[in-house]
């Protein structure tokens, strides 16, 4: 008897384990001056050191940041530590792509196509990404050791399925015109949704786009 409630409460045991903790699908919106703000990258890190435990070994899937009519697509690309990235050239001219960032240094000299190898992010931080041949080209690689993190769309909405717990929420943008004053906030999830915030931004905002007179042009082979 002894044994069959050993055996009993050993399976209870094991099928909680093998339940899914409680989730929610976080959300919010980013505005600037009233207007939705679209690339802003918002990660949730758990302050629970099981979690933490936990979302650090979750695994990264390969990612791919394309190059399409000269510009960087997308424009900002959040991964997690240990992402493996393919720089695809859809063009049909050469681009050779760069980060200087102390984030992630590297060069894939003038290509086209796909290179064979993907470049890895293994640390946390953002690289900024550039074109030796189109200097307009701007674009970021945004690493993170969390695994709940996203972006706002075009309409300045996000959305991250989580489990229930207690987070930091952090929001960034590359054209912040005040980084260190980038919301920054504990939460609980879940929480009271969706969730709101503004972004000032810089005056003068790199865009990563060929100049309007190209644009305008129209694109040419071999430029």
């Amino acid at each position: 008897m002894a044994n069959r409630i050993s055996i009993f409460f050993l399976t209870l045991s094991s099928l909680a384990l093998a339940m899914p903790a409680t989730s929610t699908t976080l959300n919010g919106a980013v505005e600037s001056d009233g207007m939705p703000l679209t690339d802003v990258v918002v990660t949730v890190t758990s302050t629970s050191k099981e979690s933490v435990s936990l979302q650090t070994k979750t695994k990264p899937v390969t990612m791919t940041l394309d190059q399409k009519s000269k510009e960087f697509i997308p424009h900002v690309l959040p991964v997690k530590t240990g992402t493996e990235v393919f720089f695809p050239n859809s063009d049909n001219i050469q681009h050779h792509v760069y980060s200087f960032s102390s984030t992630k240094r590297f060069e894939i000299k003038l290509y086209k196509g796909t290179p064979n190898k993907p470049i890895v992010f293994n640390q946390p931080g953002i690289a900024a990404l550039g074109c030796n041949i189109h200097d307009w080209m701007l674009g970021y690689v945004f690493i993170t050791d969390t695994p709940y993190f996203t972006k706002t769309d075009n309409t300045g909405h996000w959305f991250i399925d989580m489990p229930d717990g207690d987070y930091q929420i952090s929001l960034w943008h590359p054209n912040a015109k005040n980084p260190d004053a980038l919301p920054n906030e504990k939460l609980h999830v879940p929480s009271i949704q969706p969730l709101h915030h503004d972004i000032a931004l810089k005056s003068i905002r790199p865009s990563g786009k060929p100049p309007a007179t190209l644009q305008m042009q129209g694109y040419h082979d071999g430029f």
